[in-house]
């Protein structure tokens, strides 16, 4: 399900009000994991009341992908222009996934509840992933510009980038004994090269 847009979404009062059940949110998903986010403790820990919680969102779970959505957000924050090469992308969607593991709430996810991320994040395209496939789409289309990136429908080479970092992402753990860091990263890299490459 899709996160509901609240009707005072512009105004400045609500943006508050969504941010303080939001901080809520990830509180308690790096304390108790998303099984322990319920409509009563978002109340409880953001001090409002139930029903100002439910006339933003339909329920608990819907809190949890919004504020997973703007964890993802806040990570492209951090990359304003879209990339105008093959190495540049490259780069980008390395240190993105440095970044995205290192987040705090992705990161407790993902070491201790990946069937969780796995809900959240693989089982559907939710708003989340189409926003790091427009990202993904919109550098690719850039960087084909100046030929280092193959030609074809940036979508879908968009769509296959994601699934080789989602996958590499959710697997590190479960392969850490079996390739170290820097090889890690040295093989995702040739991997969305090799995919990007003409």
């Amino acid at each position: 399900m899709e996160e509901r847009q609240p009707a005072d979404a512009s105004n400045g009062q609500g943006d508050a009000t969504r941010e303080r059940i939001l901080n809520a949110a990830d509180a308690l998903i790096r304390r108790r994991g998303v099984h322990g986010v319920t409509v009563a403790e978002l109340a409880r820990r953001s001090t409002l009341s139930r029903p100002t919680i439910y006339r933003n969102w339909s329920d608990a779970d819907d809190v949890v992908r919004s504020a997973l959505l703007r964890r993802v957000s806040r990570i492209l924050d951090a990359f304003p222009v879209p990339a105008r090469s093959r190495p540049q992308l490259v780069d980008d969607v390395l240190r993105f996934t440095t970044m995205f593991r290192a987040d705090a709430v992705y990161a407790r996810l993902l070491d201790d509840e990946p069937e969780a991320f796995t809900r959240y994040t693989l089982q559907r395209v939710g708003s989340s992933q189409r926003l790091i496939l427009g990202w993904l789409e919109a550098a690719i289309s850039a960087a084909q510009q100046d030929d280092s990136v193959r030609r074809g429908t940036p979508r879908d080479m968009a769509v296959m980038l994601l699934l080789i970092a989602q996958s590499a992402v959710l697997s590190h753990g479960t392969v850490a004994d079996l390739i170290d860091e820097d090889a890690w990263q040295h093989e995702l890299r040739a991997a969305i090269d090799g995919l990007l490459r003409p």
